[in-house]
This record gives C-alpha cells, structure tokens and sequence, in this order.
C-alpha cells in the first residue's frame, strides 16, 4: 500500500483534490536544524574566498564586535546602579508623610526610620552614623521622625526606635539601642546590623537577607501600627 504521507507526484495530486490530508509541516526542531544549516552553509561561503589578511581583518571586527557589547553591557549596569541610588542623606518626616514617604514607598526601596528626640545623646549619635551610612547606601531610603509625633504619648525612654520597611511591611524593629552597645556603638555595629535586616547590602558582597521580628525589651511592651 502506497504511504499517503511520501511526497510524490500521485500524492500531490490526491491532496489537491482534498483525497489526502495535507501534510504535516515540519516540527520546531527541524525548522531550527534548517535555520543553523543555512546560516553556516552562508557563512562558509562568506569565508572561502577570503586571503589570510581578509581573515585577520574579520577577526579584529569580531574582537570589536565583542569588546562593544561589554561595553554597552556595562553602561546599561550603571544606569541601573545610579537609578537606584537615589537618596544619600537622612530626611525628617512628619506623622502625615509617613504613609507616603514610608509605606509606599518601601513597595521598591528599603526604608530605614529612626524615632528620636534631640536632646537624648543615643539619639544623637544613630543620627550622626546614620548620616554616614545613607551617603554610602544611597539605594536605601533613611527617615527620621520625633518619637511622640509620630506615635502619640511615644515614651522617650524607648528612643532611638528603629523601624525598617520594605516590601510596603515593617520587617524589623528595634527599642533602644542597649544590644548596639549603647553609647558605645560603633558605626561598623550598627552597619552589621542593618546589613543583617537586609535593609542594606554590602557593594562587594551578596547577602542573603534574613528578616525576622525580634521581641521587645523585657520592659518594653509597645508595639504600633504606625500607618494609622
């Protein structure tokens, strides 16, 4: 029995007259099979008639070709590393910015909050080192806001508070600064810690960011929802 699916003449002509289905077109393996034999069948072509010279010219163009599309590679880096580094100071805050400054726009960025007061010297030092660290990590967004504006009837005893958001979520926050080292808090201290948040990342390394909310201070029994 003839096989409907050859390609002859009597075949043909069945499918024409719609006897035989037509048939099958070929699979995506076989299209890009033919596509690869063309192209180096092209390109063989292109090379056989070519002097050592001509093949040395065409080897500097693809050393060309090669070193011009790192270089656009690394441009379109940089332009993503300067769009994201868009902050590089500490900006105070008042209670009606905080969903806008901090809430929304933690859906992109980390935000880092401290809650201070100006006259308590913990205070002033986190907003001394923290100054240092958001001209270093200018992709992370660092805010402060006095204690009791932000929270009404906030104790200063619990300043500094830090609050860090991201993904539009608080992620973290800390009471005091007692496990910092106090007065004595170093600026490599509170870096490590705000690289161990995943609020910050190190430019040299890669970090895998390990978030959890630790418990309050044995006498510290606050805990707000600070988007109202």
């Amino acid at each position: 029995m003839d096989d409907p699916k050859e390609d002859t003449e009597w075949n043909d002509i069945l499918r024409a007259k719609g006897i035989l289905p037509p048939k099958p077109g070929p699979t995506e393996e076989e299209i890009f099979e033919e596509l690869d034999k063309q192209i180096k069948e092209k390109q063989d072509k292109h090379l056989e008639d070519k002097t050592l010279d001509e093949l040395d010219e065409l080897e500097d163009e693809e050393d060309e070709r090669i070193l011009l599309e790192y270089r656009q590679k690394r441009i379109a880096e940089m332009k993503a590393e300067i769009s994201r580094e868009k902050f590089g100071h500490v900006m105070q805050i008042s209670k009606p910015d905080f969903v806008r400054e901090v809430t929304e726009a933690s859906k992109d960025v980390w935000v880092v909050v401290h809650l201070f007061k100006d006259y308590i010297p913990e205070c002033k030092l986190m907003n001394i080192h923290l100054a240092t660290l958001a001209e270093k990590y200018k992709e992370t967004k660092f805010l402060k806001i006095t204690g009791d504006h932000c929270i009404p009837n906030y104790p200063d005893k619990n300043l500094p508070t830090f609050l860090i958001y991201g993904e539009s979520d608080m992620k973290q926050q800390l009471v005091g600064i007692s496990q910092l080292g106090g007065m004595n808090m170093t600026l490599d201290t509170l870096e490590d810690y705000l690289i161990s948040t995943g609020a910050i990342v190190r430019k040299d390394q890669t970090i895998k960011s390990s978030i959890q909310n630790p418990d309050l201070n044995d006498d510290d029994d606050y805990y707000y929802d600070y988007d109202e």
